[in-house]
């Protein structure tokens, strides 16, 4: 997620190929002795999300400072190659971060379905179909061969069966009343749609 904020950020310019440099010197600011990482706090507002979305940025604008000076030494500055606003980065952001905590939704909806049996697989592969590959529901029940109203209605259940797992993502990310999480489970998928 850390990696692809900072790839949008600088899609254009020289920044890219310390990409990896850059991702690594926020896992160091995060984890060294003392790091910041001590200081996070789980019941600010914004949650972790917004402590992390503040280490990257700082990483990054530090980053950006020091190529900004190299390329002023070098009189080389070109306006196009600066990072955009802040409003933007701050959408980027929250945009990886929402991807990264669907696709951590994902994989435990995937757990939860092999301990709960053939039936919660089967509903895991209707919602790739439906979401991944794109395919209407009456497409997947002709491939199944089965009524494409028990379709619906495996789909139902499939869509709630993410819908608890991302609560259970959610809710361990930003704690909070089960309204709240609610809440912010509705607002990441409005970051996406």
């Amino acid at each position: 997620m850390v990696r692809g904020y900072l790839a949008a950020r600088w899609r254009k310019g020289p920044l890219r190929r310390d990409l990896d440099d850059a991702v690594q010197e926020v896992f160091v600011e995060c984890f060294k002795q003392g790091g910041i990482l001590s200081h996070a706090q789980r019941d600010r507002p914004g949650g972790f999300r917004a402590f992390l979305y503040g280490v990257v940025r700082n990483v990054a604008r530090r980053l950006e400072a020091r190529r900004s000076r190299d390329q002023q030494a070098a009189d080389d500055v070109d306006l196009d190659e600066l990072p955009a606003d802040e409003e933007s980065q701050a959408r980027l952001f929250d945009r990886a971060w929402a991807r990264s905590l669907l696709r951590e939704a994902a994989q435990r909806q995937e757990e939860h379905a092999r301990r709960a049996g053939a039936a919660a697989l089967h509903r895991v592969e209707l919602l790739r179909l439906r979401f991944h590959d794109g395919l209407p529901i009456r497409t997947i029940a002709a491939r199944w061969q089965i009524e494409a109203a028990t379709l619906h209605h495996e789909y139902a259940k499939a869509r709630q069966d993410f819908k608890t797992a991302l609560a259970e993502v959610v809710a361990f990310q930003h704690p909070g009343t089960p309204a709240e999480i609610e809440r912010e489970c509705a607002n990441l998928l409005l970051l996406l749609g």
